[in-house]
């Protein structure tokens, strides 16, 4: 019997088995397709799920943010209002510091002032007493610091030049009455704003830029027709303690460069001092020694700094620096020194230059106690840190 034909006898028995093994594989895969399906519609559904839940976090989310754009808003017109009032608020402090009566000016005494000037007028251009030990003199600019650019091209800006008060004060043009006064120098260099500062409303308005902090107490300079008055004004209780009309006739601007500066007080070692001019000797600048209790006229110096081309001056150890400029910006450097005590010759002093900066100097306020210059520079506030030297070394 041959193989095919033992095969033809087999196949009607291995027949069922084959069956029974296809039914079985095809039950198999309907089951594995029918556990996938399931899974696709638990995919479906919780896909389906997941997608009402975004879509619902979504909708909270923008209902959240639009709750928070309008709380924001809210509060910026909250602070605007905020900012409203406090500018009403001051105002009406402003308004109300300006109803306080200040003491009337002091009636000149005109038989007084003619027995002050005409003693002024016999010691004009003595040899002056030194009241201090003082005996140094600039040599150079050791350092050169821009603060900030606050307000307008010309103004000052200044400590108490005798007291220990941190307090820096604003004097923003040349012709005002409100002085700005920031608590310490970290408050006027981070914040531009005005708002900032505590304000001082004067009595009178102020003209030029040679006004000066000493002692507690504000010197600044009033016009009345042609004649200059100096106020001595309280910074504490904001009255106005004494008043003196300046004993020069025929007053011009002191500096060819500041032409709004009829009058510049100086503060040094030795006290409190006055440069000015007048048309009796136009060319060239006067200096006399006042009295910081009386206003008194105490001496009077015709110096051989000429007017032209200067643009500022400060006094250091009762000697007199000359800032000079050209029309057109240059370095500015001390050209001129006049000594009262006469230690210092001119031609012994150093010739200091100050950094080439941005216009001209419209105002430098020598500080004694920490021997740096405060600049106001078109607009930008300068220190300069000054290196010193003994008269007799330069």
């Amino acid at each position: 019997m041959g193989p095919w034909r033992c095969l033809l006898l087999l196949l009607p028995l291995l027949a069922p088995a084959l069956r029974a093994q296809q039914q079985q594989f095809m039950e198999y895969v309907e089951r594995r397709i029918t556990l996938l399906e399931e899974r696709i519609s638990q995919w479906h559904d919780q896909s389906s799920r997941y997608s009402t839940e975004l879509r619902d976090f979504k909708n909270q989310v923008l209902g959240m943010l639009e709750a928070a754009e309008k709380e924001r808003e809210a509060l910026r017109a909250e602070a605007e209002g905020a900012a409203v009032r406090v500018d009403r608020l001051e105002r009406e402090v402003d308004y109300l510091e300006t109803q306080n009566p200040a003491p009337p000016c002091v009636e000149v005494d005109e038989t007084l002032m003619d027995k002050q000037v005409a003693t002024a007028k016999q010691r004009k251009n003595e040899k002056y007493t030194k009241l201090t030990d003082c005996s140094d003199t600039i040599a150079s600019v050791r350092a050169m610091k821009i603060l900030k650019r606050f307000g307008s091209a010309s103004g000052l800006w200044t400590k108490d030049a005798a007291g220990t008060s941190e307090k820096i004060y604003v004097f923003d043009g040349t012709a005002n009455d409100t002085v700005y006064v920031f608590p310490r120098m970290r408050e006027f260099t981070l914040f531009s704003a005005t708002r900032k500062a505590a304000r001082i409303k004067l009595p009178y308005p102020w003209v030029g830029t040679g006004h000066l902090v000493y002692d507690g107490h504000l010197y600044y300079i009033r016009q009345q027709g042609l004649s200059f008055q100096v106020i001595k004004f309280n910074l504490a209780n904001k009255t106005v303690v004494d008043s003196s009309v300046f004993p020069a006739e025929e007053q011009i601007p002191v500096f060819g460069l500041s032409p709004s500066t009829y009058i510049e007080v100086s503060a040094d070692e030795e006290g409190l001092w006055a440069i000015y001019a007048t048309k009796e000797d136009e060319k060239n600048m006067c200096l006399a020694k006042l009295d910081p209790a009386s206003l008194d006229i105490e001496q009077m110096w015709d110096t051989p700094c000429p007017r032209e081309n200067a643009e500022g001056a400060f006094v250091v150890c009762g000697a007199l620096h000359v800032v000079y400029n050209t029309r057109l910006p240059s370095r500015a450097r001390v050209q001129c020194v006049f000594d009262v005590s006469g230690t210092l010759a001119p031609e012994d002093a150093s010739l200091v230059y100050f950094p080439k900066r941005y216009g001209s100097h419209a105002s430098l306020k020598y500080s004694p106690r920490e021997r740096q210059i405060y600049a106001w520079d078109d607009g930008y506030q300068i220190i300069y840190r000054m290196e010193m030297k003994k008269k007799l070394e330069v």
